[in-house]
């Protein structure tokens, strides 16, 4: 039996590619991280400014993207990024509009976009947010 060389070729990538995707699976890798609780919130929010400590948290539902407060009143704002999370420390030029089940943030950062989070007591964070 002769096997045209560009056929083999193309089983062995085949097989290759099958066994790293199930390595990849093996190991976990990839994925989706979820915000769920204050601990995330504040291991993301050190993650993306070293010292940040966060005291008080609101999660959107769904875990995608969450506020954190420090003890000094700075807000952080934090979205999933890919399979990990970024952040921006909130500055006086944030803008916040309260919508009827969420609020959406502008850090004023165009890389970093617009963030709409469904949270509890949004006019809490609104009024944070404004006092900036």
């Amino acid at each position: 039996m002769n096997i045209p060389p560009i056929f083999l070729q193309f089983l062995v990538s085949l097989i290759a590619i099958l066994a790293l995707f199930a390595l990849a699976r093996a190991m976990k890798l990839g994925g989706q991280p979820k915000l769920t609780d204050k601990g995330s919130v504040a291991f993301a929010a050190g993650e993306v400014e070293d010292g940040y400590v966060a005291e008080r948290v609101a999660i959107a539902r769904g875990g995608d993207a969450a506020l954190a407060r420090n003890a000094e009143g700075r807000i952080m704002v934090i979205k999933r990024h890919g399979n990990r999370f970024a952040g921006r420390v909130l500055t006086p030029e944030a803008k916040v509009r309260e919508e009827v089940d969420a609020i959406i943030i502008d850090c004023d950062d165009v890389r970093f976009g617009k963030v709409r989070l469904s949270i509890d007591d949004p006019g809490i964070w609104v009024d944070a947010i404004n006092r900036l």
